[in-house]
């Protein structure tokens, strides 16, 4: 029956479901054509030069083509977002994978199989939008699902928790993350004094911080992003049973971090590298995929958790709750135009539908206010919702009224609920069991301006963080607080943060504060200022296995990996790693000195893709230097070649070398003259009977991503 009454009101169909959005925006989509009008349709016959009194007289204020021309070109910058202005966007789909029907009523989570299309916004949360994609900081991931029953809007991140414990704080929190008001600088950073000098005052930022300062903070590519709800929400089944819930995002490709080094050197040398790697994912087919997983939680057994489950600086370990896989999100579409699509598309956490809803999260019940009202403000008046990148595939019916930019139109005369005008019978909606029904949660009086109990425990997660990660992770984690604190000018503030990370971990406050030319941290001078609480947890794990990103081997699908060529240069072996890099789902991309073509040593003519000084080595996953001795001479002697494979040595990446081509690292590291057995470093020789092994260990080694551990890396002359 519920089915039916979705189809009446015309609502797609479960297997016209995944095309719907497609098929909605087409009809809203422009075609390029062979004239040029005015935007009321007259035909321009001048686009080169405006109207004037004489060739040489002033400009006539008649022209209207000009001045509309100007005018809207006067107006085509919109105010850009206040926080996550730096992103881009993808169309796809989310199918589910297992029914959630003994959970929620939400129909697109009911039959498996079913497809829901989606528009997903990664983004920055701290720079301007012409901000560089690989600075540190967390990154947005948020879900539009278009579903039967409304739009859905999943907006999450990068880290589980949030910086702060209530949305009162989180202008402040942003305040002082932004560059400084009096000379606007630095953009998109934390490394300055305003941050630190919030974040060592209120000790709630605490676990946000190590997140911030880990790898996660660096990601290689949006496709291997691990992302997360953040907040606890709710989902209700058909016979009202609540269940808390926490949402996973777990990308197929593994989740994988740049080198600090090597990002600083994209942010100036590719500013959209993340963006431009997306684009050119999907245009390739090489389409990202993510698991969507969801721990579940009965309300009976919240208390027994030992962790405030409101409390958004807190997450749930996986050793305590596991996660179930519920379905996959696929990104298999570029927008057509970035601006009407990724620049446009409104997120709202308050977007939902029958069989979710909220949890009393305080920064969760903040954003449900809040993003609405910034979209009001960004996106010109309360009629977004009309936009198409905005509008729901189900029908929508509401008696707003007029406002700005009102794209649809309203008939009849009827505009109020109850009313009998509108089809002659009373029309009344009062409380019936249809649509979205919120959670019926008993509130505990007396209001006041308070914070529960179990919100008291600071630091007990950023350990367990801590205790998580692989020693190169921790040692990041200590070089990360290292820099930014030392682009701090005032020393009290570098003493205060060290004495609240001395409550995390002593080894790592002591580490941190080593050369920061301050005390030694100090737990009780922290303990004793202003806005400490440390409540002691009433349930604790030492470390879990999920707050790692090392990784013993994933997928090398999507990865990229250099060739660098010479004249001269030997490809018996380089066609056969080739061949089997594209197997595993990697391209390879020839780089040389000079664009066109490479002889090699037998006269056949190599197509080269990239030169040395326009791609280098921080835009590859890895790199591949075939041998040949007239090429590896002139590889040598050229400089550029030569930083290339040093600074691929420097951030950790796979490197094989072939026959003579190995003396680029001996003559090049003095530290590997002697002996290239090195974590990462492969050495092959022309051997026909070695090649396809070769291949393999190359494979294997990209697919490690990083060899964090690989030795004379601070020698490393790049």
């Amino acid at each position: 029956m519920a089915a039916s009454r979705s189809d009446s009101r015309g609502k797609p169909k479960p297997g016209e479901q995944a095309a719907a959005k497609t098929k909605q925006l087409e009809g809203f989509s422009q075609a390029l054509e062979p004239v040029l009008t005015t935007d009321s349709g007259v035909v321009v016959a001048d686009n080169h030069n405006s109207l004037r009194a004489g060739a040489r007289g002033p400009t006539l204020l008649e022209d209207f083509v000009l001045r509309e021309k100007l005018v809207h070109f006067d107006r085509e910058r919109i105010p850009e977002r206040v926080v996550y202005a730096r992103g881009a966007a993808a169309h796809g789909y989310f199918e589910l994978t297992r029914p959630l029907v003994e959970y929620t009523r939400a129909d697109f989570l009911q039959e498996v199989g079913g497809r829901t299309p989606v528009f997903v916004r990664f983004s920055n949360l701290t720079g301007a939008r012409g901000s560089a994609d690989t600075v540190r900081d967390f990154r947005g991931f948020a879900v539009k699902f278009y579903t039967r029953e409304g739009n859905y809007d999943l907006v999450g991140g990068n880290a589980p928790v949030s910086f702060v414990q209530d949305a009162m704080k989180y202008p402040d929190f942003i305040h002082a993350l932004k560059p400084e008001p009096h000379h606007d600088m630095p953009q998109a950073s934390s490394a300055h004094d305003t941050f630190w000098d919030f974040a060592s005052l209120v000790p709630e930022c605490t676990h946000a911080l190590m997140w911030l300062m880990s790898d996660r903070a660096l990601p290689r590519s949006w496709r291997m992003l691990e992302a997360f709800g953040v907040h606890t929400f709710r989902m209700i089944n058909a016979r009202g049973v609540s269940h808390f819930v926490k949402f996973h995002w777990r990308p197929k490709l593994g989740k994988h971090a740049l080198a600090w080094d090597e990002a600083q050197r994209l942010a100036g040398k590719d500013p959209d590298f993340l963006r431009r790697d997306l684009w050119d994912a999907i245009e390739r087919g090489d389409y990202p995929e993510w698991e969507l997983g969801v721990q579940f939680i009965e309300d009976s057994k919240v208390a027994s958790l030992g962790i405030d489950l409101l409390d958004p600086t807190k997450l749930v370990p996986e050793e305590m709750v596991g996660v179930t896989i519920v379905g996959k999100l696929v990104l298999n579409r570029n927008p057509e135009n970035f601006f009407a699509e990724a620049e446009q598309v409104a997120f709202n956490p308050g977007h939902v539908v029958p069989g979710i809803d909220f949890s009393n999260d305080p920064v969760l019940q903040g954003r449900l206010f809040s993003y609405g009202d910034a979209q009001l403000a960004r996106l010109g008046g309360p009629n977004h919702h009309e936009l198409p990148i905005n509008r729901g595939v189900c029908p929508m019916h509401n008696l707003h009224r007029d406002g700005l930019q009102r794209f649809t139109i309203p008939k009849g005369r009827v505009s109020y609920e109850p009313n009998t005008l509108a089809t002659g019978s009373e029309f009344r909606m009062d409380g019936g069991q249809q649509g979205f029904q919120s959670w019926p949660e008993d509130t505990d009086p007396p209001k006041g301006r308070r914070r529960s109990p179990g919100f008291d425990d600071h630091f007990s997660q950023a350990t367990l963080f801590w205790n998580s990660q692989s020693t190169a992770e921790k040692e990041h984690i200590v070089a990360a607080f290292q820099y930014e604190l030392s682009r701090v000018e005032t020393a009290a503030i570098r003493q205060r943060v060290v004495d609240n990370l001395a409550h995390v971990d002593a080894k790592l406050a002591r580490k941190v504060a080593e050369p920061l030319g301050i005390g030694a941290p100090d737990a009780r001078a922290a303990a004793g200022r202003s806005g400490f609480r440390e409540a002691a947890p009433t349930k604790t794990i030492e470390r879990s296995a999920s707050l790692s990103m090392e990784t013993q081997g994933s997928s090398i699908h999507g990865r990229k990996v250099a060739v660098l060529m010479a004249p001269g240069v030997e490809l018996g072996a380089y066609k056969v790693i080739q061949q089997a890099l594209q197997e595993a789902g990697a391209t390879t991309r020839v780089v040389a000195a000079h664009l066109g073509s490479v002889a090699s040593s037998s006269g056949q003519q190599v197509p080269v893709d990239h030169t040395f000084a326009a791609m280098p080595s921080v835009m590859f996953d890895a790199v591949l230097v075939p041998g040949g001795a007239n090429s590896a001479q002139a590889l040598l002697a050229n400089g550029d070649a030569l930083h290339f494979v040093l600074e691929a040595y420097r951030h950790c990446k796979a490197i094989c070398v072939i026959g003579e081509a190995a003396e680029l690292l001996k003559k090049g590291h003095p530290s590997l003259a002697e002996d290239l057995a090195v974590d990462g470093v492969l050495v092959g020789t022309n051997d026909p009977v070695a090649r396809n092994q070769l291949a393999q260990d190359f494979i294997a080694a990209i697919g490690r991503h990083r060899h964090w551990m690989r030795a004379h890396v601070d020698a490393t002359p790049a």
